[in-house]
């Protein structure tokens, strides 16, 4: 398989860094406010390739990290939380 290494620009044939494990660190999704297709598609990729990776038979590790939680989200989340108990 090839994959596109940012990197260098190329398309290069896959091989993992270490014997029969494939680690994949992915941005997720901002979650400021409604996903949008921006959001999903890199979970809807990165998904698959972690899913063909385990097919094929190596260990995957596989994480993936939610960016821009602020304070103005903690607060938005917190008066929604006091809506909806009224």
């Amino acid at each position: 398989m090839k994959l596109y290494n940012s990197l260098t620009r190329t398309k290069e044939e896959f091989k993992p860094l270490e014997d029969n494990i494939v680690k994949i660190y992915v941005c997720g999704p901002t979650v400021y406010n409604y996903i949008h297709v921006g959001n999903a598609r890199p979970m809807v990729i990165f998904d698959t390739l972690r899913r063909y990776f385990l097919y094929k038979g190596y260990d995957v590790k596989y994480v993936v990290n939610f960016t821009d939680i602020d304070d103005k989200m903690i607060k938005k989340a917190q008066k929604k939380i006091l809506q909806l108990k009224k």
